[in-house]
């Protein structure tokens, strides 16, 4: 016998004789407590030799076992003992522990100067003014959402909760959140899941979001139903509507939730089949073209009673947005609002060449939305919002400088309320009861705490926005402009945004006089009957 055969099965052996030889001696009290470990180490190593589906169990009886447990808590030790305070995975620790700080009213001051390399490729910044200017009253940061065609316009944070459906975080979650958003005077967007009890239990102001399963307003084979939408949209609480055409972590996949979150309470609120993954389909059936998709809008619009109507999406072929938008001049209808998502989003589940390679990043989607709407005279009569890893004042400043109105966070708000990034969202067994339908494990997320916490997450990151936006001369997030961000390009240059980035001027689209071919490029590829792209351009 080889000595590698001895080595790999030395320990098992060593437990099963020492078991065997000992039987006889159990009399002493010393003796049984060792052999009834060995013992059962000997069961295990003789289940792991009869077993077939794991090699490394089978050629290391017992010892193997011990790869699958490292591997099964390597996360946790991850995250605990090695992660440095700068390693996004996808938050860093610093981020979070700035959320964790205002969450629970604590100061998030750091002494001895920045931990971060500020002469690193990358490195942003905003520009301080010779002159602050008061400090202002962050309560008036608030942007009127409603275009011209909309009747019942709505004053919105400038920091709002991203979509997060009920069923995707538990029943406690979303009534913290909801509670939260009612006590900061901040809009709450239900996710795609519809408006459970659980959203209307503190009456927080809501985003509806409609999603291509239409739930919520679903006739039996999933289609729109109106008077189903109508009865819901009417609701006071409702302040806005937001079609999802895509989402930042998994564009053109749909929504998933595993069936085995799927319980009675959900399929009643969403209207569907227990025991079946719930998966939204890819894209809407209500609509196929961007007239169509107008003309959608319009109807949302009226069905609500006149309440502002807009969509969410991440972008991708940037000729199907250009289509959307000569769909709007075309129809003459307008959404109030678009909520910019990047592939940087977050999700419950989502395969993961979706998350890592599908999806432009929120940045670079919206200055594109932005440009466009400017190149088209449209961007004064539709609002903007971004959302993609958004947690602090500066990330906040970063999107509202490049063209948003307001942002949204999912993530930050899921720390504010407990969630410890634990990745364990799609598997129900969530350690701070935030995203588990498993009622003894949500039962550790007690409400009015974390309805607090969010209250407080919400209230110091817009005084921290306050103050940074007196250091640089500013009295309201929308003077932020391109201007007053900076980037650093290489150890020996920086640049203004407002140089970094192209920025159409008002008009350029409809004149045909557009600073940069790329811009010209898919306004010619893009089609307002079609999602498919203008094929003589193309040519």
């Amino acid at each position: 016998m080889s000595l590698s055969l001895l080595s790999r099965y030395a320990f098992f052996a060593v437990c099963v004789i020492f078991t065997l030889s000992s039987l006889p001696f159990l009399d002493h009290d010393w003796l049984w407590p060792i052999t009834a470990v060995t013992g059962v180490l000997s069961l295990i190593g003789l289940f792991d030799l009869l077993q077939s589906p794991h090699a490394v169990r089978r050629n290391y009886p017992i010892l193997g076992n011990i790869r699958y447990l490292v591997e099964g808590i390597r996360p946790e030790i991850r995250q605990y003992l090695l992660e440095s305070d700068s390693d996004a995975l996808p938050f860093s620790r610093a981020q979070r522990s700035l959320v964790y700080s205002r969450a629970k009213n604590e100061s998030a001051d750091k002494p001895f100067g920045t931990l971060i390399d500020v002469y690193q490729s990358g490195f942003e910044f905003i520009g301080h003014s010779m002159r602050p200017a008061p400090l202002s009253d962050p309560n008036s940061f608030r942007v009127t959402v409603g275009g011209p065609q909309c009747s019942q316009p709505y004053s919105a944070s400038v920091f709002n909760i991203s979509a997060m459906s009920f069923g995707s975080l538990s029943a406690n979650a979303i009534r913290a959140l909801n509670q939260g958003a009612k006590l900061g005077n901040f809009a709450h967007d239900t996710g795609e899941g519809s408006i459970s009890p659980y959203h209307r239990e503190n009456g927080g102001d809501l985003t509806w979001e409609l999603g291509s399963g239409y739930f919520g307003c679903r006739t039996s084979d999933g289609r729109f139903d109106p008077e189903r939408f109508a009865t819901q949209a009417q609701n006071p609480q409702v302040r806005m509507i937001e079609i999802k055409m895509s989402q930042g972590a998994k564009p053109g996949h749909g929504g998933i939730l595993p069936k085995h979150k799927v319980t009675k309470e959900i399929a009643e609120t969403r209207g569907i089949m227990m025991g079946e993954d719930c998966v939204s389909p890819s894209r809407h059936s209500a609509f196929s073209t961007p007239i169509e998709m107008m003309q959608f809008i319009q109807q949302l619009r009226e069905l609500s009673g006149g309440k502002p109507v807009g969509f969410k999406f991440c972008l991708g072929h940037p000729w199907e947005f250009m289509g959307i938008a000569k769909a709007m001049l075309e129809t003459g209808i307008l959404p109030d609002f678009i909520v910019v998502d990047g592939k940087e989003g977050g999700t419950g589940a989502a395969p993961v060449e979706f998350t890592d390679h599908i999806g432009v990043p929120m940045r670079e989607g919206l200055l594109f939305v932005h440009n466009t709407l400017v190149g088209l005279n449209l961007r004064d009569k539709i609002k903007l919002g971004a959302s993609g890893k958004i947690v602090s004042a500066f990330d906040i400043a970063s999107v509202l400088a490049i063209g948003a109105d307001w942002a949204n966070s999912a993530r930050g708000f899921m720390f504010a309320i407990g969630c410890i990034q634990s990745q364990s969202c799609h598997t129900n067994k969530c350690p701070t009861g935030v995203a588990t339908q498993d009622a003894l494990r949500q039962r550790a997320l007690v409400v009015p705490d974390k309805a607090q916490r969010v209250f407080n997450f919400h209230r110091n990151t817009l005084k921290a926005l306050a103050e940074m936006l007196a250091a640089a001369g500013l009295e309201h997030p929308s003077q932020l402009s391109a201007k007053h961000l900076v980037r650093r390009m290489s150890a020996t240059e920086i640049k203004l945004f407002s140089q970094l980035h192209v920025f159409l001027k008002p008009g350029e689209l409809l004149t045909g006089e557009v600073n940069g071919e790329f811009y010209s490029r898919m306004w010619q590829m893009a089609r307002a009957d079609s999602f498919e792209p203008n094929e003589l351009a193309v040519a």
